[in-house]
């Protein structure tokens, strides 16, 4: 019979094998579960069968005692409640303990979005025609030009690009989908692919639309650093991510009339209501409306 630490493992494959789900959500499993595991043997336990409710809520409480975030433990709980179903459905247990299992109610917060003038001042931070800087501006108005994440960036290929009818092509959990983008961004690509990514790639092309300064695929971390670097040059105060460009596009594009559903699109979102936020973020307040529209105002 397989041992704790093996089911999970098996299940862990099966999650990598799975194409709908992005291996920064298996990561974020994998995670969740081992300190699960962790927690378990240290009750005692070495049977997922002898796991009761009780069990599983206490560990959720001890991660907010540890000061965890509602977030974090949200998720945790997401991630057990989901390994639960799994061994119930191959068979390992009899019953689901934590089919009512629940974890504090998370607050949606509105997305930080910079103001125009703030993208502007950030797009214009890569200055000078070395390899590096043409490949920063091309990466910074393609987040912007698109919305896209940064794991999708970095993913990018040549073939994913079609500079002549303005578009990419982007993939993530087993979804395509395509994203239009506008002229600055392909002048800045167009210089980028022209003057600084043969200088940039080796003896051999992999065919990656970005690389870093060795030739090789760059990293998540890496764009996020960029990032945070240039926002700083450009005087932007506050948390700056790629994902806070990636809320920008799609609130700029929301603020100036484009439809939720092509914004849904574009961002690759799987129901309207996740991009509604952003048509919320941009209506006036109900006082600025009286004022406006009311006849005895």
């Amino acid at each position: 019979m397989e041992n704790m630490r093996e089911i999970l493992e098996t299940y862990a494959a099966m999650l990598r094998d799975e194409k709908r789900v992005s291996q920064n959500t298996v990561l974020s499993y994998r995670r969740d579960l081992d300190r699960l595991l962790l927690y378990l043997q240290e009750q005692g336990v070495e049977d997922y069968a002898a796991v009761t409710e009780t069990m599983l809520a206490r560990y959720l409480h001890g991660m907010e005692y540890e000061g965890k975030s509602p977030a974090t433990v949200s998720r945790a709980a997401s991630s057990v409640r989901a390994f639960f179903r799994y061994l119930l459905q191959s068979g390992v247990l009899a019953g689901n303990p934590a089919e009512r299992l629940k974890a504090p109610r998370v607050e949606k917060k509105a997305p930080h979005i910079l103001t125009p003038q703030e993208t502007v001042r950030l797009l214009r931070q890569p200055q000078g025609d070395t390899p590096k800087a043409l490949r920063d501006r091309a990466m910074l108005e393609l987040l912007y030009a698109t919305g896209i994440r940064a794991g999708e960036l970095v993913g990018l290929r040549i073939s994913d690009l079609n500079l002549a009818m303005e578009y990419v092509s982007c993939r993530q959990g087993g979804r395509e989908r395509a994203i239009p983008f506008g002229k600055m961004a392909k002048g800045a690509l167009q210089i980028y692919l022209e003057q600084a990514r043969p200088r940039l790639i080796k003896e051999e092309d992999s065919g990656l639309l970005f690389v870093n300064l060795s030739g090789g695929k760059m990293s998540r971390q890496g764009v996020w650093k960029l990032v945070k670097q240039y926002g700083r040059a450009a005087g932007i105060e506050g948390e700056l991510t790629p994902h806070t460009l990636r809320h920008s596009f799609a609130a700029h594009l929301v603020g100036n009339g484009a439809d939720l559903f092509a914004v849904q699109e574009m961002m690759g979102y799987t129901d309207l209501s996740s991009a509604q936020i952003y048509a919320q973020m941009n209506r006036p307040s109900i006082r600025a409306a009286y004022k406006k529209a009311h006849p005895r105002e």
